[in-house]
C-alpha cells in the first residue's frame, strides 16, 4: 500500500484532477477510477462484513473511511465520495434497498404516483452525505480533491419508474412515449431534488462534481434531447453557481453508451465530458471540440488481463488523448490537455487490487515527461 499521498507544501498550483478539468497545463495524466470505493479492495469487503450498504452509505464516518481507501491504496488523483445515485430517493417519499442490487418500495408509474413524490432540502434528506464531505475534506490531502455526484434526472427517473434496473426499460419508455407530459412532471422533480443534492454538496466542499447518466444510452438522439440533456443541464448549472471557497467547481457529465450523440453531451454544459470505451478518444475529441475536456475511457475488462496488456492499452489511450493535439503525430503518451484517465465505466468486482494499482503506475509512469 503507498498510503496517503504527502501534500507538499511548496505546492501553490491547483491540484492536477482540477487544472485538467479545466484544460490548463498539467504535468502529467491525473488518474481516478469510477466505482474505486468498492467490492474489488479487500479492505472494503472486510468492513462490509460488518455494516450493509446503506449503513456505510448513511454514516459520515464510514463513507469517509471507504473513500479513502483508493486514495490509501492506489495513489489516485482524485477521491470520490462513497455514496450511491438513489441515495437522495427515501427523501421523495420511495424506500431503497440493496439485494445487491437497487430496489425500490414501489414504482412511480401513474399521475398520482407522481403528485405524492417530494422535493426535499438536501440538508434535510441528506445531512449524513454533506457531514461525510466535510469529514473528508480534513482527511484528504491538499493534493487529492474530493468529487461529489449525483445521479442525472433521466437515470434517477428510470429507477423510479422501473422500481429497480431493467434490460429492456419498457416501462420507462412506455412513460416516454404514451405520456409525455407526465415524464416531463416526473423528471421536473427529480430535478429540483437532485440540483439541491449537488448545489449542497459543493457548499459542504466538494471540490468537483460528477453527474452520471447511466442509462441515457437507451435514448436515441431525439428523446435524448427532450428527456434528457435539459434536466441534466439544470442540474449542474445548479451546482456551478454555488461558490466555494475554491471558486465555482468544475462539474464532469457521464452519460453510458452516447457515442451516438456526443456532441449532445457536451451541449449539457460540463465542463468535463466523460466517455466509454466504445469510442477512440481521439474521435470523441474531434467530435466535442476542444471547449471541454474529456474523461476516459479504459474498458474495465482490460484489468483481468495481465499487466503487460493493461500497459499497452493504457499507452493505448493515451496517444489517443493526445492525437489531435500533436496534428496527428503518432506515438507520444505524453499528458494531453485536458484529458483525464479513466475507466469507460466502472472498475469490476473481480479486478484484481494489483491490477488497479499497475493501472495508476503505468498512467503516472507513461504520461510524464520522458515516459514513453
Amino acid at each position: 500500500m503507498t498510503g496517503l499521498p504527502a501534500a507538499s507544501p511548496s505546492v501553490s498550483h491547483e491540484p492536477l484532477f482540477l487544472r485538467a478539468c479545466r484544460r490548463q497545463p498539467v504535468e502529467r495524466t491525473p488518474v481516478w477510477i469510477m466505482r474505486q470505493a468498492g467490492r474489488y479492495l479487500p479492505e472494503y469487503r472486510a468492513l462490509r462484513e460488518e455494516h450493509d450498504f446503506l449503513t456505510a452509505c448513511r454514516t459520515p464516518e464510514l463513507a469517509c473511511e471507504i473513500t479513502l481507501q483508493p486514495v490509501k491504496r492506489l495513489g489516485v488523483d482524485a477521491a470520490i465520495l462513497f455514496s450511491d445515485i438513489l441515495v437522495p430517493l427515501p427523501g421523495m417519499g420511495v424506500e431503497v434497498a440493496f439485494e445487491p442490487a437497487p430496489v425500490l418500495e414501489r414504482s412511480i408509474r401513474s399521475a398520482e404516483d407522481v403528485a405524492g413524490l417530494r422535493t426535499p432540502e438536501a440538508a434535510e434528506a441528506t445531512g449524513f452525505v454533506l457531514e461525510a464531505i466535510g469529514l473528508l475534506r480534513r482527511e484528504l490531502p491538499e493534493q487529492v480533491p474530493l468529487i461529489g455526484f449525483a445521479g442525472a434526472p433521466f437515470t434517477v427517473a428510470t429507477y423510479l419508474i422501473e422500481g429497480g434496473g431493467s434490460r429492456s426499460f419498457a416501462a420507462t419508455k412506455e412513460m416516454l412515449f404514451a405520456a409525455p407530459d407526465l415524464a416531463h412532471e416526473l423528471l421536473g422533480k427529480c430535478t429540483v431534488t437532485l440540483a439541491s443534492y449537488l448545489a449542497e454538496q459543493v457548499a459542504a466542499g466538494a471540490q468537483a462534481v460528477m453527474l452520471f447518466d447511466t442509462w441515457a444510452g437507451m435514448l436515441g438522439p431525439r428523446d435524448y434531447e427532450e428527456f434528457a440533456r435539459p434536466y441534466a443541464w439544470r442540474v449542474l448549472n445548479a451546482a456551478s453557481q454555488v461558490a466555494s471557497l475554491e471558486g465555482a467547481p468544475p462539474t464532469l457529465y457521464y452519460a453510458g453508451e452516447s457515442a451516438g450523440y456526443l456532441e449532445l453531451c457536451a451541449a449539457v454544459g460540463a465542463d468535463v465530458v466523460g466517455v466509454d470505451w466504445r469510442i477512440g478518444l481521439d474521435e470523441a475529441r474531434r467530435r466535442l471540440g476542444d471547449t471541454v475536456a474529456v474523461q476516459g475511457n479504459l474498458d474495465p475488462g482490460v484489468l483481468l488481463g495481465p499487466r503487460e496488456r493493461i500497459r499497452e492499452r493504457v499507452a493505448a489511450v493515451l496517444r489517443e488523448a493526445r492525437a489531435l493535439e500533436l496534428g496527428g503525430e503518432p506515438g507520444s503518451t505524453a499528458a494531453a490537455p485536458g484529458h483525464i484517465f479513466n475507466l469507460g465505466h466502472g472498475i469490476l468486482p473481480a479486478t484484481p487490487p494489483e491490477h488497479a494499482e499497475a493501472l495508476v503506475a503505468f498512467v503516472r509512469e507513461l504520461s510524464s515527461p520522458g515516459g514513453a
